[in-house]
Protein backbone atom coordinates (compact mmCIF):
# COMPACT_ATOMS: atom_id res chain seq x y z
CA UNK A 1 0.00 0.00 0.00
CA UNK A 2 2.76 2.31 0.84
CA UNK A 3 4.78 2.23 -2.09
CA UNK A 4 1.55 3.42 -3.87
CA UNK A 5 1.39 6.78 -2.13
CA UNK A 6 5.86 6.96 -2.51
CA UNK A 7 5.32 6.93 -6.16
CA UNK A 8 5.03 10.50 -6.77
CA UNK A 9 8.62 11.72 -4.72
CA UNK A 10 10.30 8.57 -6.09
CA UNK A 11 9.51 9.95 -9.43
CA UNK A 12 10.90 13.45 -8.51
CA UNK A 13 13.80 11.91 -7.06
CA UNK A 14 14.48 10.04 -10.32
CA UNK A 15 13.90 13.42 -12.41
CA UNK A 16 16.65 15.26 -10.20
CA UNK A 17 18.91 12.39 -10.13
CA UNK A 18 18.50 12.99 -14.28
CA UNK A 19 19.12 16.41 -13.58
CA UNK A 20 22.49 16.17 -11.87
CA UNK A 21 23.41 13.77 -14.88
CA UNK A 22 22.90 16.01 -17.37
CA UNK A 23 24.49 18.70 -15.67
CA UNK A 24 27.33 16.26 -15.15
CA UNK A 25 27.25 15.71 -19.09
CA UNK A 26 27.11 19.61 -19.62
CA UNK A 27 30.27 19.52 -17.51
CA UNK A 28 32.09 17.08 -19.26
CA UNK A 29 31.20 18.92 -22.69
CA UNK A 30 32.66 22.29 -20.74
CA UNK A 31 35.99 20.82 -19.59
CA UNK A 32 36.72 19.86 -23.12
CA UNK A 33 36.77 23.31 -24.23
CA UNK A 34 40.15 24.74 -24.55
CA UNK A 35 39.40 27.66 -21.48
CA UNK A 36 38.35 24.60 -19.61
CA UNK A 37 40.47 21.67 -20.19
CA UNK A 38 42.60 22.61 -16.64
CA UNK A 39 45.28 24.72 -15.25
CA UNK A 40 48.83 24.85 -14.70
CA UNK A 41 49.72 21.66 -12.72
CA UNK A 42 46.96 20.17 -14.93
CA UNK A 43 44.12 19.67 -12.64
CA UNK A 44 40.66 20.06 -13.71
CA UNK A 45 38.80 23.07 -12.43
CA UNK A 46 34.80 22.45 -11.58
CA UNK A 47 31.91 25.09 -13.11
CA UNK A 48 30.97 26.86 -10.48
CA UNK A 49 27.85 25.35 -8.65
CA UNK A 50 28.66 21.81 -8.85
CA UNK A 51 29.77 20.88 -5.37
CA UNK A 52 26.62 22.61 -4.73
CA UNK A 53 24.61 20.14 -6.55
CA UNK A 54 26.53 17.23 -5.11
CA UNK A 55 25.12 18.86 -2.07
CA UNK A 56 21.41 18.71 -3.14
CA UNK A 57 21.71 15.43 -3.79
CA UNK A 58 22.70 14.38 -1.06
CA UNK A 59 20.17 16.34 1.08
CA UNK A 60 17.00 14.73 -1.22
CA UNK A 61 18.33 11.52 -0.49
CA UNK A 62 18.50 11.57 2.95
CA UNK A 63 14.86 13.63 2.65
CA UNK A 64 13.65 10.40 0.86
CA UNK A 65 15.11 8.29 2.87
CA UNK A 66 13.63 10.12 6.23
CA UNK A 67 9.99 10.34 4.63
CA UNK A 68 9.92 6.57 3.68
CA UNK A 69 11.17 5.17 6.89
CA UNK A 70 8.94 7.60 8.93
CA UNK A 71 5.90 6.91 6.87
CA UNK A 72 3.01 7.19 8.89
CA UNK A 73 4.44 7.86 12.13
CA UNK A 74 5.28 11.54 11.58
CA UNK A 75 3.30 14.78 11.77
CA UNK A 76 2.90 17.24 9.34
CA UNK A 77 4.87 19.63 11.91
CA UNK A 78 7.89 17.08 12.45
CA UNK A 79 8.36 16.95 8.77
CA UNK A 80 7.92 20.55 8.01
CA UNK A 81 10.66 21.53 10.84
CA UNK A 82 12.76 18.76 9.04
CA UNK A 83 12.35 20.36 5.87
CA UNK A 84 13.52 23.92 6.81
CA UNK A 85 16.35 22.71 8.84
CA UNK A 86 17.92 21.07 5.98
CA UNK A 87 17.07 24.34 3.91
CA UNK A 88 18.92 26.51 6.33
CA UNK A 89 21.70 23.85 6.26
CA UNK A 90 22.09 24.52 2.38
CA UNK A 91 21.63 28.47 2.29
CA UNK A 92 23.51 28.39 5.40
CA UNK A 93 20.94 30.28 6.87
CA UNK A 94 19.86 30.58 10.84
CA UNK A 95 16.37 32.07 10.24
CA UNK A 96 13.51 30.50 8.53
CA UNK A 97 9.65 28.94 8.90
CA UNK A 98 7.54 27.00 7.00
CA UNK A 99 4.44 27.66 6.96
CA UNK A 100 1.54 25.51 5.36
CA UNK A 101 -1.76 26.06 4.05
CA UNK A 102 -5.21 25.71 6.48
CA UNK A 103 -7.77 24.76 4.51
CA UNK A 104 -10.67 24.65 7.70
CA UNK A 105 -8.82 28.15 8.96
CA UNK A 106 -8.41 29.39 5.40
CA UNK A 107 -4.94 30.73 6.01
CA UNK A 108 -1.23 29.87 6.36
CA UNK A 109 -0.18 28.93 9.28
CA UNK A 110 3.68 28.91 10.49
CA UNK A 111 4.08 25.07 11.25
CA UNK A 112 7.87 25.13 11.99
CA UNK A 113 10.52 27.93 12.75
CA UNK A 114 14.21 28.69 13.34
CA UNK A 115 14.93 31.50 15.53
CA UNK A 116 13.21 34.52 16.11
CA UNK A 117 10.07 32.92 14.02
CA UNK A 118 9.76 30.25 17.04
CA UNK A 119 8.45 32.75 19.30
CA UNK A 120 5.87 34.17 17.00
CA UNK A 121 4.87 30.62 15.28
CA UNK A 122 1.20 30.69 16.66
CA UNK A 123 0.80 34.41 16.12
CA UNK A 124 1.30 34.96 12.49
CA UNK A 125 -2.05 33.92 10.58
CA UNK A 126 -1.74 34.96 6.26
CA UNK A 127 -4.66 35.16 3.78
CA UNK A 128 -3.72 34.19 -0.16
CA UNK A 129 -2.26 37.35 -1.29
CA UNK A 130 -1.76 38.90 2.10
CA UNK A 131 2.05 39.25 2.83
CA UNK A 132 5.15 38.84 0.69
CA UNK A 133 4.50 34.96 1.60
CA UNK A 134 1.00 34.83 1.07
CA UNK A 135 1.45 36.68 -2.19
CA UNK A 136 4.09 33.60 -3.27
CA UNK A 137 1.36 31.13 -2.08
CA UNK A 138 -1.02 32.77 -4.41
CA UNK A 139 1.19 33.33 -7.32
CA UNK A 140 2.93 30.24 -7.00
CA UNK A 141 6.05 31.95 -7.74
CA UNK A 142 8.89 32.66 -5.51
CA UNK A 143 9.35 36.25 -3.78
CA UNK A 144 12.99 37.93 -2.82
CA UNK A 145 12.94 40.80 -1.28
CA UNK A 146 16.47 42.16 -0.56
CA UNK A 147 15.00 45.45 1.66
CA UNK A 148 12.40 44.54 3.35
CA UNK A 149 11.77 47.78 5.16
CA UNK A 150 10.80 49.32 2.34
CA UNK A 151 8.83 46.78 0.36
CA UNK A 152 4.96 47.52 0.75
CA UNK A 153 4.13 43.49 0.74
CA UNK A 154 6.40 42.89 3.33
CA UNK A 155 4.64 42.61 6.96
CA UNK A 156 7.31 42.86 9.85
CA UNK A 157 6.75 40.97 13.06
CA UNK A 158 9.91 42.35 14.83
CA UNK A 159 12.03 45.26 14.44
CA UNK A 160 15.14 42.45 14.01
CA UNK A 161 13.23 41.33 10.89
CA UNK A 162 15.03 43.38 8.10
CA UNK A 163 17.30 41.32 6.18
CA UNK A 164 17.04 39.92 2.65
CA UNK A 165 14.42 37.29 2.79
CA UNK A 166 12.63 34.66 0.10
CA UNK A 167 9.47 33.12 0.07
CA UNK A 168 9.35 29.86 -2.09
CA UNK A 169 5.47 28.12 -2.54
CA UNK A 170 5.62 24.49 -1.85
CA UNK A 171 3.87 23.52 -5.01
CA UNK A 172 2.17 20.09 -5.99
CA UNK A 173 1.06 19.82 -9.68
CA UNK A 174 0.98 23.72 -9.58
CA UNK A 175 -1.08 23.95 -6.66
CA UNK A 176 0.52 25.41 -3.49
CA UNK A 177 0.37 23.53 -0.71
CA UNK A 178 2.53 26.29 2.37
CA UNK A 179 5.50 28.11 1.94
CA UNK A 180 9.45 28.18 2.79
CA UNK A 181 10.60 31.78 4.02
CA UNK A 182 14.77 32.15 4.24
CA UNK A 183 16.44 35.12 5.78
CA UNK A 184 19.62 36.35 4.57
CA UNK A 185 21.17 35.93 7.95
CA UNK A 186 25.56 36.34 8.71
CA UNK A 187 27.10 33.92 6.01
CA UNK A 188 23.85 33.12 3.98
CA UNK A 189 24.43 32.29 0.44
CA UNK A 190 22.89 34.71 -2.05
CA UNK A 191 18.98 34.09 -2.74
CA UNK A 192 19.97 34.46 -6.98
CA UNK A 193 21.31 32.42 -9.50
CA UNK A 194 21.83 28.47 -9.60
CA UNK A 195 21.70 27.83 -5.78
CA UNK A 196 18.27 29.44 -5.84
CA UNK A 197 17.16 27.36 -8.45
CA UNK A 198 18.69 24.05 -6.50
CA UNK A 199 16.81 25.45 -3.71
CA UNK A 200 13.23 25.32 -5.69
CA UNK A 201 14.24 21.97 -6.45
CA UNK A 202 14.37 21.08 -2.93
CA UNK A 203 11.56 22.92 -1.75
CA UNK A 204 9.81 21.20 -4.98
CA UNK A 205 10.74 18.01 -3.77
CA UNK A 206 9.66 18.78 0.15
CA UNK A 207 5.70 19.58 -1.44
CA UNK A 208 5.45 16.81 -2.92
CA UNK A 209 6.86 14.46 0.22
CA UNK A 210 4.64 16.47 2.08
CA UNK A 211 1.87 16.10 -0.03
CA UNK A 212 2.03 11.92 -0.29
CA UNK A 213 2.04 12.37 3.78
CA UNK A 214 -1.68 13.81 3.46
CA UNK A 215 -2.71 11.41 1.48
CA UNK A 216 -1.58 8.90 3.74
CA UNK A 217 -3.09 10.95 6.44
CA UNK A 218 -6.49 10.50 4.13
CA UNK A 219 -6.00 6.83 4.05
CA UNK A 220 -4.99 6.08 7.45
CA UNK A 221 -8.42 8.22 8.22
CA UNK A 222 -10.16 6.35 5.69
CA UNK A 223 -8.92 2.60 7.27
CA UNK A 224 -9.76 4.01 10.38
CA UNK A 225 -13.91 4.79 9.91
CA UNK A 226 -13.70 1.50 7.79
CA UNK A 227 -12.61 -0.51 10.87
CA UNK A 228 -15.09 1.63 13.09
CA UNK A 229 -18.30 0.59 10.77
CA UNK A 230 -17.26 -3.04 11.08
CA UNK A 231 -16.72 -2.99 14.59
CA UNK A 232 -19.79 -1.75 14.94
CA UNK A 233 -21.72 -4.16 12.53
CA UNK A 234 -19.63 -6.78 14.90
CA UNK A 235 -21.71 -5.38 17.81
CA UNK A 236 -24.50 -5.26 16.44
CA UNK A 237 -25.39 -8.79 16.10
CA UNK A 238 -24.18 -8.74 19.79
CA UNK A 239 -26.75 -6.33 22.21
CA UNK A 240 -25.00 -7.70 24.97
CA UNK A 241 -21.45 -6.18 23.48
CA UNK A 242 -23.21 -3.00 21.87
CA UNK A 243 -20.07 -0.02 22.37
CA UNK A 244 -18.02 -3.05 23.38
CA UNK A 245 -14.99 -2.57 20.45
CA UNK A 246 -15.10 1.60 21.43
CA UNK A 247 -14.47 0.87 24.98
CA UNK A 248 -11.61 -1.41 24.20
CA UNK A 249 -10.22 1.03 21.40
CA UNK A 250 -10.02 3.86 24.31
CA UNK A 251 -8.85 1.42 26.45
CA UNK A 252 -5.84 0.69 23.95
CA UNK A 253 -5.13 4.18 23.16
CA UNK A 254 -4.09 4.60 26.78
CA UNK A 255 -2.09 1.15 27.93
CA UNK A 256 -0.19 1.67 24.43
CA UNK A 257 0.49 5.19 26.29
CA UNK A 258 1.22 3.62 29.43
CA UNK A 259 3.38 1.00 27.33
CA UNK A 260 4.96 4.25 25.76
CA UNK A 261 4.36 2.06 22.09
CA UNK A 262 5.17 4.38 19.12
CA UNK A 263 2.31 5.81 17.26
CA UNK A 264 2.59 3.17 14.40
CA UNK A 265 1.70 0.63 17.31
CA UNK A 266 -0.25 2.06 19.20
CA UNK A 267 -2.45 2.64 16.00
CA UNK A 268 -2.25 -1.04 15.29
CA UNK A 269 -3.38 -1.76 18.73
CA UNK A 270 -6.25 0.40 18.63
CA UNK A 271 -7.14 -1.30 15.50
CA UNK A 272 -6.94 -4.80 16.81
CA UNK A 273 -9.25 -3.55 19.64
CA UNK A 274 -11.71 -2.55 17.81
CA UNK A 275 -11.89 -5.22 15.48
CA UNK A 276 -10.88 -8.00 18.06
CA UNK A 277 -14.15 -9.50 17.80
CA UNK A 278 -14.77 -9.01 13.63
CA UNK A 279 -14.67 -13.04 12.73
CA UNK A 280 -18.05 -13.48 15.32
CA UNK A 281 -19.72 -11.74 12.18
CA UNK A 282 -18.78 -15.98 10.81
CA UNK A 283 -20.56 -17.39 13.82
CA UNK A 284 -24.27 -18.41 14.37
CA UNK A 285 -26.29 -16.17 16.33
CA UNK A 286 -27.58 -18.64 18.36
CA UNK A 287 -24.07 -19.40 19.99
CA UNK A 288 -23.44 -15.87 20.57
CA UNK A 289 -26.34 -15.38 21.77
CA UNK A 290 -26.86 -18.81 23.97
CA UNK A 291 -27.80 -18.04 27.59
CA UNK A 292 -26.60 -21.19 28.79
CA UNK A 293 -23.12 -23.48 28.61
CA UNK A 294 -21.18 -24.11 25.23
CA UNK A 295 -21.87 -27.68 24.07
CA UNK A 296 -18.43 -28.65 23.13
CA UNK A 297 -19.23 -28.51 19.27
CA UNK A 298 -20.45 -24.79 19.82
CA UNK A 299 -17.28 -24.00 21.48
CA UNK A 300 -15.33 -25.21 18.55
CA UNK A 301 -17.62 -22.83 16.14
CA UNK A 302 -16.82 -20.22 19.15
CA UNK A 303 -13.19 -20.43 18.71
CA UNK A 304 -13.22 -20.28 15.07
CA UNK A 305 -13.56 -16.57 15.56
CA UNK A 306 -9.98 -15.52 15.62
CA UNK A 307 -8.87 -17.31 12.43
CA UNK A 308 -12.38 -16.15 10.18
CA UNK A 309 -11.17 -12.45 11.54
CA UNK A 310 -7.43 -13.26 10.51
CA UNK A 311 -8.88 -14.35 7.32
CA UNK A 312 -11.61 -11.06 6.68
CA UNK A 313 -7.99 -8.61 7.76
CA UNK A 314 -4.90 -10.34 6.01
CA UNK A 315 -5.76 -9.31 2.61
CA UNK A 316 -5.42 -5.83 3.61
CA UNK A 317 -1.82 -4.78 3.55
CA UNK A 318 -2.00 -1.65 5.87
CA UNK A 319 -3.65 -4.02 8.36
CA UNK A 320 -1.50 -6.99 8.57
CA UNK A 321 0.33 -6.27 11.50
CA UNK A 322 -3.66 -5.79 13.50
CA UNK A 323 -5.03 -9.07 11.27
CA UNK A 324 -1.86 -10.69 13.42
CA UNK A 325 -3.56 -9.35 16.92
CA UNK A 326 -6.58 -10.69 16.09
CA UNK A 327 -5.49 -14.26 15.31
CA UNK A 328 -3.58 -14.38 18.36
CA UNK A 329 -5.86 -12.56 20.98
CA UNK A 330 -7.44 -15.63 23.07
CA UNK A 331 -3.62 -17.40 23.49
CA UNK A 332 -2.91 -17.73 27.03
CA UNK A 333 0.08 -16.81 28.44
CA UNK A 334 0.90 -20.28 29.66
CA UNK A 335 0.22 -21.87 26.10
CA UNK A 336 -3.44 -23.27 27.27
CA UNK A 337 -5.15 -20.48 24.89
CA UNK A 338 -6.10 -21.23 21.01
CA UNK A 339 -5.80 -21.46 18.39
CA UNK A 340 -2.17 -22.54 17.91
CA UNK A 341 -1.36 -22.69 21.55
CA UNK A 342 1.23 -20.06 21.59
CA UNK A 343 2.89 -19.36 25.18
CA UNK A 344 4.98 -15.98 26.45
CA UNK A 345 6.34 -13.94 24.26
CA UNK A 346 5.48 -15.82 21.30
CA UNK A 347 2.42 -14.53 21.46
CA UNK A 348 2.44 -11.21 19.46
CA UNK A 349 2.63 -7.95 22.08
CA UNK A 350 -0.56 -6.56 20.69
CA UNK A 351 -2.46 -9.21 21.08
CA UNK A 352 -1.32 -10.19 24.85
CA UNK A 353 -2.47 -6.65 25.31
CA UNK A 354 -5.78 -6.68 23.13
CA UNK A 355 -6.34 -10.18 25.51
CA UNK A 356 -6.78 -7.92 28.83
CA UNK A 357 -8.15 -5.18 27.40
CA UNK A 358 -10.93 -7.93 25.68
CA UNK A 359 -11.47 -9.90 29.28
CA UNK A 360 -11.66 -6.92 31.07
CA UNK A 361 -14.27 -4.91 29.04
CA UNK A 362 -16.46 -8.68 29.21
CA UNK A 363 -16.11 -8.70 32.62
CA UNK A 364 -17.60 -5.90 33.52
CA UNK A 365 -20.79 -5.95 31.01
CA UNK A 366 -24.03 -8.26 31.22
CA UNK A 367 -23.88 -11.49 28.98
CA UNK A 368 -26.63 -13.92 28.30
CA UNK A 369 -25.00 -16.32 30.45
CA UNK A 370 -24.20 -14.16 33.75
CA UNK A 371 -24.50 -10.83 34.83
CA UNK A 372 -21.25 -8.33 34.60
CA UNK A 373 -18.40 -8.09 37.53
CA UNK A 374 -18.20 -5.43 39.71
CA UNK A 375 -14.92 -3.52 39.03
CA UNK A 376 -13.59 -4.94 42.27
CA UNK A 377 -14.04 -7.98 41.18
CA UNK A 378 -12.91 -7.47 37.83
CA UNK A 379 -9.68 -6.14 38.90
CA UNK A 380 -9.02 -9.47 41.87
CA UNK A 381 -10.26 -11.71 38.54
CA UNK A 382 -7.06 -9.71 36.43
CA UNK A 383 -4.70 -10.66 39.46
CA UNK A 384 -5.77 -13.77 39.60
CA UNK A 385 -5.29 -14.81 35.71
CA UNK A 386 -2.14 -12.91 35.63
CA UNK A 387 0.93 -15.51 34.76
CA UNK A 388 -1.53 -17.91 33.67
CA UNK A 389 -4.13 -16.49 30.80
CA UNK A 390 -2.58 -12.96 30.45
CA UNK A 391 1.13 -11.21 30.86
CA UNK A 392 1.37 -10.23 34.01
CA UNK A 393 3.61 -6.84 33.00
CA UNK A 394 0.66 -6.22 30.86
CA UNK A 395 -1.83 -6.77 33.69
CA UNK A 396 0.29 -4.54 36.14
CA UNK A 397 0.21 -1.66 33.36
CA UNK A 398 -3.44 -2.18 33.07
CA UNK A 399 -3.93 -1.42 36.52
CA UNK A 400 -1.82 1.54 36.72
CA UNK A 401 -3.96 2.96 34.25
CA UNK A 402 -7.42 2.23 36.34
CA UNK A 403 -5.68 2.70 39.18
CA UNK A 404 -5.70 6.86 37.78
CA UNK A 405 -9.62 6.88 37.72
CA UNK A 406 -10.24 5.21 41.28
CA UNK A 407 -8.23 3.15 44.08
CA UNK A 408 -7.66 -0.41 43.22
CA UNK A 409 -8.78 -2.99 45.95
CA UNK A 410 -5.46 -4.59 47.68
CA UNK A 411 -4.71 -8.27 46.22
CA UNK A 412 -6.76 -11.02 48.17
CA UNK A 413 -6.80 -14.81 47.62
CA UNK A 414 -10.00 -16.78 47.75
CA UNK A 415 -12.28 -14.98 45.13
CA UNK A 416 -14.87 -16.52 43.64
CA UNK A 417 -14.00 -18.64 40.55
CA UNK A 418 -15.05 -17.91 36.59
CA UNK A 419 -13.48 -16.97 33.44
CA UNK A 420 -13.39 -12.97 31.90
CA UNK A 421 -14.69 -14.05 28.65
CA UNK A 422 -16.45 -17.75 27.73
CA UNK A 423 -14.79 -17.53 24.52
CA UNK A 424 -11.34 -17.30 26.53
CA UNK A 425 -12.40 -20.93 28.45
CA UNK A 426 -11.77 -21.82 32.05
CA UNK A 427 -9.65 -20.48 34.47
CA UNK A 428 -7.11 -22.00 36.27
CA UNK A 429 -8.51 -22.63 39.94
CA UNK A 430 -7.83 -19.81 42.13
CA UNK A 431 -5.97 -20.66 45.23
CA UNK A 432 -7.27 -21.58 48.78
CA UNK A 433 -8.59 -18.92 50.76
CA UNK A 434 -6.51 -17.92 53.85
CA UNK A 435 -7.71 -18.26 57.27
CA UNK A 436 -9.14 -15.10 57.90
Amino acid sequence: MTWTLWVPGGLCLMLTVALGLALKRVYDLTVGLPEHRGQADGSLEFPAGWEKLDELLSILLNLQEYGVSHSGTVSREDFAKTVLDISCQFMKSTRGSVMLWDGAAGCLKIVAAKSAFAEKSQKLFLKPGEGVAGKAFASGQAIYVANPEADPRYIQTAPEDAEPFISIPLLVKSKPVGVLNLHATGGTESFTGYKTKFLNILVGEAAVMLHNQDLLDNLQTFYLEMVQTLARAVDSKDAYTKEHSDRARSKARRLASELRLPDQMTRSVEYAALLHDIGKIGIDQSILLKPGKLTPEESAVMQRHPIIGHQILAPVEYLGPVAQMVLYHQEWYNGRGYPEGLKGEEIPLGARMVAVIDAWDAMRSDRPYRKALTRDAAVTELRRCAGTQFDPKIVEAFLRIEEEEAPLPPPFPGQENGCPSRTAGPCPPPPEAEPS
